[in-house]
């Protein structure tokens, strides 16, 4: 990803991220940003350092006397059949200079497939959430998505190329959140595809009747 990444998750979501807070699908797309911006990483490494300082502020508690004993006693109950690598997630075909995002290495995808002229899609399962609705959109040059809001949030992270969607100009490395509080119509820059990871809660909400029918077919 590129050095020069202009639009970041905002300190709430990056804050929510290394908390732990965030659903799956949403700390995927996170994550997938934090791998190329070292910005971000330098801001959670903060946010990381403030909790650990109040942490320590924090008056001690007693522990109950068999608590180490209890603790102890837990970690030998625990199965001792030893741990398998985990095997790499298969990914649809990606240009031959762009590489699978680590924060996705255990996941798997489909095979692009048809959404629309110039557009392809591939739904991405999280082995710890299948539910998580995860995908991939491959959007040629010159196509637009339809105009659309959403009903909750949609995290977009940008992988290769770029779309600029009336608001701003969006490169690889870049992120957007988006919700209910505008319409927009990402359209993709000339000079190639663009391709982006997104996890969508709720529903995105398109305007027309062919648009949300092709949302459905992606779960959008």
């Amino acid at each position: 990803m590129t050095t020069t990444t202009q639009h970041h998750p905002d300190d709430d979501l990056l804050l929510a991220h290394t908390a732990g807070r965030l659903a799956r699908g949403p700390a995927v797309v996170v994550a997938t940003h934090l791998e190329g911006c070292a910005h971000c990483r330098a801001r959670v490494r903060l946010m990381d350092a403030v909790g650990g300082a109040l942490l320590e502020a924090l008056p001690p508690e007693t522990l109950a006397p068999d608590a180490l004993a209890r603790t102890l006693a837990a970690i030998d109950a625990l199965p001792r059949t030893p741990a398998a690598p985990a095997p790499m997630g298969r990914h649809p075909v990606l240009p031959p200079d762009m590489q699978w995002p680590r924060a996705l290495r255990d996941c798997s995808a489909t095979p692009w497939r048809w959404l629309g002229p110039g557009m392809r899609w591939s739904r991405v399962t999280l082995p710890d959430d299948p539910k998580a609705n995860v995908f991939l959109l491959r959007i040629g040059a010159g196509k637009q998505l339809p105009v659309h809001t959403h009903s909750d949030c949609e995290l977009t992270q940008v992988l290769y190329g770029s779309f600029h969607d009336g608001r701003a100009l969006f490169g690889p490395g870049d992120f957007d959140e988006a919700d209910g509080s505008f319409h927009h119509q990402p359209t993709v820059q000339a000079g190639g595809d663009c391709i982006c990871l997104a996890s969508v809660q709720g529903k995105v909400l398109f305007q027309g009747a062919l648009a949300r029918m092709l949302g459905s077919l992606v779960g959008m």
